[in-house]
């Protein structure tokens, strides 16, 4: 067991030591795996984001239960009773008393509603799903149209699904997007630990004339690699923080001017170890394939 470990560690030990030889190199190799990264991250991030926002945008995939106007506080208790029982979501009451105030303050109503003889709105729910995809809120819709003293539910189930169809496309983009680069960040450790094999031709074939196995010599060269590849993981991920934290005010502006509160949200600790071990994967991968094809050759 020690000596395995003994192993490993000189095998790490001399990949750290390949990459401060060639600072250049390997602050150029960097900077391409994080670039690589960077742009599928920044994607998915982009995504996420645009969904929190338009579901905490007002009226947004949201469902209106309006009851009759016969409804007393008893059938106002019962739906109380059934939503907390369905788990929805998040849902809110709004009397009809608070709807006419609402729309007695809107631009021009004011008079119009003065003249009315009795208020006609009807008390309202407002369900927040918590599964938001179009097939759940149609079905949700559905129940609800079937419960006692529900006159109408309305929810814009095209504007959902029409929703729902853009973040799946741009989720499909993003992640053919992120196969490329994936292959690109393969084909850029592939060459990269070629050149360094071709450096160490000699130390190579020495070791091999006095009984090194091809696990012995793939081993320092492999962990170059995954060692490559998290650190180009590590600066992708500094990048896409560099990247919300400069954008982060003029979104809020933005959303102020739309009457809407909105914080832009950066990658998470979840991402950045995400975008640092699929670095590291990447770059095994590449430098297993190199070595690997480079000692058949020899």
């Amino acid at each position: 067991m020690n000596a395995w470990l003994n192993q490993h560690l000189t095998a790490l030990r001399d990949a750290l030591r390949r990459l401060a030889a060639s600072p250049l190199n390997t602050v150029l190799s960097l900077f391409v795996i994080g670039i690589a990264l960077t742009l599928p991250a920044a994607g998915w991030l982009f995504i996420d984001n645009v969904q929190r926002a338009a579901n905490s945008a007002s009226g947004v995939q949201q469902i209106s239960l309006f009851l009759a106007l016969d409804a007393d506080r008893k059938a106002v208790t019962e739906i109380e009773s059934r939503l907390k029982l369905a788990a929805a979501g998040r849902w809110r009451f709004i009397p009809r008393e608070e709807a006419l105030k609402n729309l007695r303050g809107g631009a021009g109503m004011g008079e119009l509603i003065s003249s009315l003889p009795k208020n006609p709105l009807p008390d309202a729910f407002v369900v927040e799903p918590s599964d938001t995809t179009p097939e759940a809120m149609d079905k949700m819709a559905k129940d609800f149209a079937g419960w006692p003293k529900i006159a109408h539910v309305q929810l814009d189930s095209a504007w959902v699904k029409r929703f729902d169809a853009l973040l799946r496309i741009a989720r499909l983009a993003v992640s053919l997007l992120a196969a490329v680069f994936a292959t690109a960040l393969v084909a850029v450790t592939f060459n990269t630990i070629r050149l360094q094999i071709l450096a160490h031709a000699v130390e190579i074939e020495v070791a091999r004339l006095i009984g090194a196995t091809d696990a012995w010599i793939r081993r320092p060269f492999t962990y170059f690699g995954a060692l490559q590849g998290a650190l180009g993981g590590l600066f992708a991920a500094l990048l896409v923080t560099l990247g919300s934290q400069f954008l982060s005010a003029p979104v809020a502006d933005l959303a102020r001017l739309y009457g809407a509160s909105f914080t832009l949200q950066g990658p998470s600790p979840a991402l950045a170890a995400v975008l640092i071990a699929v670095g590291a994967l990447l770059g095994w991968i590449g430098a297993l394939f190199s070595v690997s094809l480079s000692l058949k050759r020899s």
